[in-house]
């Protein structure tokens, strides 16, 4: 067994994708997955990650905490299989994928341990204050 505590995936607003991204009608966020060890120590498994939403005028009053937190959750994986694959097999190969980068960084854990993790999201103030207008 590892000293693995937790996953935990921080978004915030994708400032590098440009002001024409975060609107009043669009807006994009970028998302980091990170594994917390027991003493408080945090892994980068994938930084590449994020989404990007556009619609009505207000955009952020049809968001809530739970909904990005969902969506953030999603987009870190692991993905939609391919054709001739299954959910379960592309599972195993996301959580196979990311274990392979914790041990490169020093961490021995299995893909399983990993999946069986809980899974916080952290939201950044900034999205938080875009929620509350």
């Amino acid at each position: 067994m590892s000293d693995a505590r937790r996953l935990i995936t921080s978004i915030d607003i994708d400032e590098a994708a440009g002001p024409e991204f975060n609107t009043d009608r669009r807006t994009s966020i970028s998302a980091l997955l990170e594994l917390e060890l027991t003493g408080g120590r945090r892994l980068t498994l994938l930084d590449d990650r994020g989404w990007s939403t556009s619609g009505p005028s207000s955009i952020w009053s049809y968001e809530s905490l739970e909904g990005l937190a969902e969506t953030a959750r999603t987009v870190v994986g692991p993905d939609e299989p391919p054709e001739g694959r299954s959910h379960e097999e592309e599972a195993a190969l996301h959580w196979a994928h990311l274990a392979g980068i914790a041990r490169a960084q020093g961490v021995r854990i299995e893909a399983g341990e990993l999946a069986a993790l809980p899974h916080d999201v952290d939201v950044s103030p900034a999205v938080r204050a875009r929620l509350t207008r």
